[in-house]
């Protein structure tokens, strides 16, 4: 195994920029892109059928995107309408 011999600018300057590498790591990691569905995926991960989904979006009980005549839903608004209707269990003592 060879040994590398730094200089202590040399030292400082490889840890600055492992430091630089790793903020810009955490940053695209933090920087969460949003997911669409479109319609079928959707249909498929309520398992409802098409009529259920126009009704819901009719009523707005689901946020979605149009464009032309396909549909999408942002991976976030199917997650905000699972938590506008979660029941907490009843657990009795």
């Amino acid at each position: 195994m060879e040994a590398v011999i730094l200089t202590k600018d040399q030292y400082t300057d490889l840890l600055a920029k492992i430091d630089n590498i790793n903020a810009q790591l955490n940053s695209k990691a933090d920087a969460k892109k949003e997911t669409f569905l479109d319609n079928q995926e959707f249909l498929q991960l309520m398992k409802i059928s098409k009529r259920t989904a126009q009704t819901w979006r009719d009523e707005g009980k689901i946020s979605f995107s149009q464009v032309g005549s396909k549909i999408y839903y942002k991976l976030s608004d199917v997650e905000k309408l699972l938590q506008a209707h979660y029941n907490k269990s009843f657990a009795k003592k």
